[in-house]
């Protein structure tokens, strides 16, 4: 029996740790992963007995976004699949985001495309010294319109219309100088990082927390309802089957320039 694609664990403080279990892809995500931590998601929100939410990856790397094998198949299928696939990644994506217990995410090594969104999504970002991120989606034709509302949030418009459209990669200190990440530790030093920040939020009374947050997503209206979710993920599913998405990603597989790219 092949191991879980998302682990699970509670401590007895009520500390919950979310791994991203598939090391041999560098924790991509395809259908399975994401149902799975949409499922892990919704459960932990429901528990009381859980206080702290922990997202990380197995393995060398946090995540590396969408597995390629599945953009394979999404090559393929039918504009009614591809946005039930949209679905399901702005879906999940949205459920971190929103999640009521406060989270944390601890970010080493790689963290693109859908690995930042898991990271904006998170209350707070401790990352490792060797991290480095990218929003890569525009390198291969498409939007990264599942984590926009994250992203904005987490290092605000200006940075946003950056990076989500030049898909540059950048290490951790900028990252923290843009607000992705809270805190820069040595390499294999995250969860002694994450000791102080944990005990603060258990500190802090768990009903305040919760509405804490409900109510700066309120004021901030950095809330996503059920018709922007939708229409994003109507976005994200349109352009796999557009001229730019099909050349980007043929040129991604090819390990060449796409046909936008004029040349030195």
């Amino acid at each position: 029996m092949s191991e879980a694609v998302v682990l699970t664990d509670i401590d007895a403080k009520g500390i919950a740790t979310i791994t991203l279990n598939r090391p041999e892809v560098f924790n991509a995500y395809n259908p399975a992963l994401l149902t799975a931590l949409t499922e892990t998601v919704g459960r932990l929100a429901a528990d009381d007995a859980v206080r702290v939410v922990l997202v990380r990856g197995a393995g060398k790397h946090f995540s590396a976004g969408a597995d390629v094998n599945w953009f394979k198949e999404l090559a393929e299928a039918t504009p009614e699949q591809r946005k039930t696939a949209a679905d399901l990644s702005t879906g999940a994506m949205r459920g971190l985001y929103e999640m009521p217990k406060p989270t944390i995410a601890l970010v080493h090594n790689a963290c693109f495309g859908g690995g930042v969104g898991y990271a904006a999504a998170c209350d707070v970002v401790i990352a490792s010294e060797d991290a480095r991120f990218a929003v890569t989606e525009v390198r291969i034709g498409i939007t990264p319109a599942p984590i926009l509302r994250q992203l904005i949030t987490a290092i605000g418009l200006r940075h946003t219309r950056r990076y989500a459209v030049t898909a540059e990669t950048f290490d951790v200190y900028r990252a923290q100088h843009i607000g992705l990440v809270s805190e820069v530790c040595p390499v294999g030093g995250l969860d002694d990082a994450a000791k102080p920040v944990i005990d603060a939020l258990l500190l802090s009374a768990p009903i305040a927390v919760r509405d804490t947050k409900r109510l700066i997503a309120e004021v901030s209206e950095c809330d996503i309802a059920d018709d922007l979710a939708d229409r994003l993920a109507a976005k994200s599913a349109a352009g796999r089957g557009t001229p730019e998405g099909i050349e980007g990603f043929q040129a991604f597989l090819g390990k060449r320039k796409p046909n936008w790219y004029p040349g030195d």
